[in-house]
């Protein structure tokens, strides 16, 4: 299962404007919110939320909300995306490997999911 999603930057960065760490903690924990260094990485996560919630065919809401999909950065700052075990279980998902680009203003998250 794919999913991909695409934000601008600058809509991310106007949030953080407007609404500060509180649009952070809408879609992000407090550890990934410590990895945000910048609007740009916060439009990417935003993005690798989406494409996972898309990937999983239901979007975001009671199925899969923002805090069950766990966004985190290996030694070598790749991103890694882990789902919450009840998520894990309810899709049978054994493998998950996500991907995040940015070019000019925009965000790129592609997100693949496999199943048991």
């Amino acid at each position: 299962m794919i999913g991909i999603d695409l934000v601008k930057i600058e809509r991310i960065a106007g949030l953080i404007e407007r609404r500060g760490d509180k649009a952070l903690q809408r879609f992000l924990s407090d550890d990934e919110i410590a990895l945000v260094k910048t609007p740009r990485t916060a439009a990417g996560f935003w993005a690798a939320k989406e494409a996972c919630a898309k990937a999983l065919g239901c979007g975001i809401g009671a199925e899969c909300g923002f805090h069950d999909i766990v966004l985190s950065k290996s030694p070598k700052g790749a991103p890694i995306l882990s789902l919450r075990d009840s998520v894990r279980r309810r899709f049978g998902i054994s493998d998950t490997s996500l991907s995040i680009t940015h070019d000019g203003d925009y965000a790129i998250a592609v997100v693949a999911l496999e199943r048991k």
